[in-house]
């Protein structure tokens, strides 16, 4: 029987977690070959009509929709009818999957020996595992698991496989089918190959969008795909992509199916596999190309200890829920189903508020690792005593619990060893020497120039902050909060409340904070910081407590890096204003930027060098017209409003011209 650990959030007002099983106990002690071919017998869904891969692409290729788009583009292009037929089978060809047991039981056998290597445990939350197995019966299924490193979506197959649950199918982007044989059993194990981008080809998009909906109505199996689009670098949630949300919404919103079942899943690492991968491509490193030749030369991290993997299956949602006095289902009625609309305002914002709400449970369920907190405190002050970081890793233990994070700390063991262990862990970032833990510089040559060695430096806080920023979600309102209290003198409500209003609208493309949850989001953050002893909140007034003041100055601190790399690419538009600066050539400008800023002390953070947080920050000045693109792509700045978001992010409180509207 394997092994089961119970975790929960600190609150004992809030619901206890649910039990987790370690899958890889019973691998270790039983034979991997009698797994991969045991009898495989998994419950389908209740309306589900017999068919094969082939039938799916010849119902996809046959529909009404696809048949009437083909019809549009041979009168539009003048092409003949057979050769944009022949277009739309050879779209379905390169993206169909071709699900096969036998090469399920290969990948099962395979990834049961390297699991085993590279990690020491992989727990899965019992209950989710039955929840989802009953939605499975019911309804029509969609899993939405967050996306960190290359090993989700196997692992997700490898999860349903070991509990006998029916397998997905899984939406993959073009690059790994051409891995040459392992794109094809990538394929055979139920991967469905789809173009990263295919803009206003609507052919594509009506053969692609056809595939998904009738292998949702059909119940054929469930469909997986990845919210955020992309896997992190940074380890933060993205802001979700709706394309493939509004796809697998349509055919309940259109009555073909009585409702879908969505499954937000958190997978979380201990260790991730491609930090140091990661952080370079955040410097500028182009990203490796997917190969075959390239993923045998990974065998190496075969040698390397990855520690735990946790995956939480979360409450199935209703789809029928989520609608229920948001949509009028009505207006589907008017238009032929066969004919593609483009969405209305109203469903927009019903998706992208659906969306939101999916990620935002996909970090509550995320479990946090001790080295989470540690790597926190750790880019705090890079050089402290191994026992001032045990006390403030303990001190900050207990805060995050009652901010209700979802912590795994093993309380059974003295918070020395629980220190000890992490940081053994994650060697290649930290290192203990003579009762002192500092960052560890990197890989430096004897004759670097100052500029590789800052470099060097960066890829270790870059690999550093992809742990903390797991945690954001948890000091990300209240850290809010402290920054405006901190610019904020009057104490009013009012006053600190609009200055967090405009700090969140700044920050929307760097976290998830959902349209339209000012206030919410606002009194969230007074109620935790309340229940810490950190604040008196009355209706009118915050006041901070003498005991709050090291709690609010760490959750401002947190947030800094971000509010000083967005201070200084304001800083660096304003002097670039009159050049021709486009948007493809923006981030390797800023970062030149930024490098000279550090190297001469004028800036603090490394974390300003992600090329991530650049193109937030240029995003958000985008959207609040602080920067425009011109028709020709050159960048035009209006140095107002600039010079006001400047002032926001450098701690002076927000004048009226650029608050919310927004009261409490």
């Amino acid at each position: 029987m394997a092994s089961k650990a119970v975790y929960s959030r600190g609150d004992p007002m809030l619901k206890k977690r649910d039990d987790f099983e370690d899958i890889l106990e019973e691998r270790r002690q039983s034979s991997d070959l009698r797994y991969a071919v045991k009898c495989y017998t998994p419950v389908f869904y209740k309306g589900l009509t017999p068919c094969t891969p082939d039938t799916l692409k010849n119902a996809a290729l046959h529909s009404e929709t696809v048949r009437f788009v083909i019809r549009q583009v041979t009168m539009e292009t003048g092409k003949e009818l057979n050769d944009v037929q022949g277009e739309a089978s050879a779209i379905l060809d390169e993206m169909a999957h071709r699900l096969q047991l036998g090469t399920v039981r290969f990948f099962a056998f395979t990834l049961s020996k390297v699991f085993k290597t590279l990690f020491r445990s992989v727990c899965v939350n019992e209950e989710g595992i039955q929840r989802l197995q009953q939605a499975i019966q019911e309804y029509p299924v969609v899993l939405l698991p967050s996306h960190r490193s290359y090993m989700d979506f196997l692992l997700m197959s490898y999860i349903l496989y070991t509990y006998d649950l029916a397998l997905p199918v899984i939406a993959a982007g073009m690059d790994f089918m051409g891995m040459k044989f392992v794109g094809e059993m990538l394929r055979m194990s139920g991967a469905f190959f789809i173009r990263r981008s295919f803009g206003g080809d609507r052919l594509y998009w009506a053969v692609f969008s056809e595939y998904v909906k009738i292998i949702v109505k059909n119940g054929y199996a469930p469909v997986e795909f990845f919210l955020e689009g992309t896997r992190s670098r940074t380890a933060k949630s993205l802001t979700p992509k709706l394309g493939l949300l509004n796809i697998v919404m349509d055919p309940f919103l259109k009555g073909e199916v009585f409702d879908i079942r969505l499954v937000p899943v958190s997978i979380s690492y201990e260790r991730i596999l491609e930090e140091a991968l990661y952080a370079r491509e955040l410097l500028g490193v182009p990203k490796p190309k997917e190969s075959t030749s390239g993923l045998f030369k990974a065998r190496k991290i075969l040698r390397e200890d990855y520690g735990s993997i946790h995956v939480y299956f979360g409450q199935p949602v209703s789809v029928r829920s989520l609608a229920e006095g948001h949509v009028d289902r009505r207006q589907f009625v008017l238009t032929p189903r066969h004919i593609p609309e483009k969405p209305s305002d109203e469903m927009v914002r019903f998706v992208n508020g659906a969306a939101y709400r999916l990620v935002r449970a996909q970090e509550e369920n995320s479990v946090l690792k001790p080295w989470v907190l540690l790597a926190t405190l750790i880019l705090e002050k890079q050089d402290v005593a191994l026992e001032e970081l045990t006390q403030r890793a303990v001190w900050l233990r207990d805060l995050a619990r009652q901010f209700g994070a979802f912590l795994h700390w093993p309380d059974h063991l003295r918070p020395s060893e629980v220190v000890t262990s992490s940081l053994a862990l994650h060697g290649g970032l930290a290192r203990v020497s003579e009762g002192r833990v500092c960052l560890e510089p990197g890989e430096v040559g004897v004759a670097s120039s100052p500029e590789e060695e800052l470099l060097s430096r960066a890829v270790q806080v870059l690999s550093c902050a992809s742990y903390r920023n797991q945690a954001l979600h948890v000091f990300l309102r209240p850290g809010l909060l402290a920054l405006a209290l901190r610019a904020v003198s009057s104490g009013r409500k009012q006053d600190i409340f609009e200055h967090f209003s405009v700090l969140r609208d700044i920050f929307s493309n760097e976290f998830i904070l959902s349209p339209g949850a000012a206030v919410q989001d606002f009194e969230e953050a007074c109620y935790l910081l309340e229940k810490t002893g950190a604040l008196q909140v009355t209706r009118l007034d915050v006041t901070t407590t003498e005991t709050g003041r090291g709690t609010l100055r760490f959750l401002a601190g947190v947030l800094e890096p971000f509010s000083e790399g967005y201070g200084a690419v304001c800083d660096f538009l304003v002097d670039e204003s009159s050049r021709a600066l486009t948007q493809k050539s923006f981030v390797p400008a800023v970062r030149r930027f930024f490098v000279k800023l550090l190297l001469a002390g004028k800036l603090a953070h490394l974390e300003v060098l992600s090329s991530d947080l650049q193109k937030n920050a240029l995003a958000a000045l985008i959207r609040l017209g602080a920067v425009r693109r011109t028709q020709s792509g050159i960048l035009s700045v209006d140095e107002a409003t600039l010079r006001s978001s400047r002032d926001v992010l450098g701690g002076k409180a927000a004048s009226r011209n650029v608050t919310a509207t927004a009261r409490l």
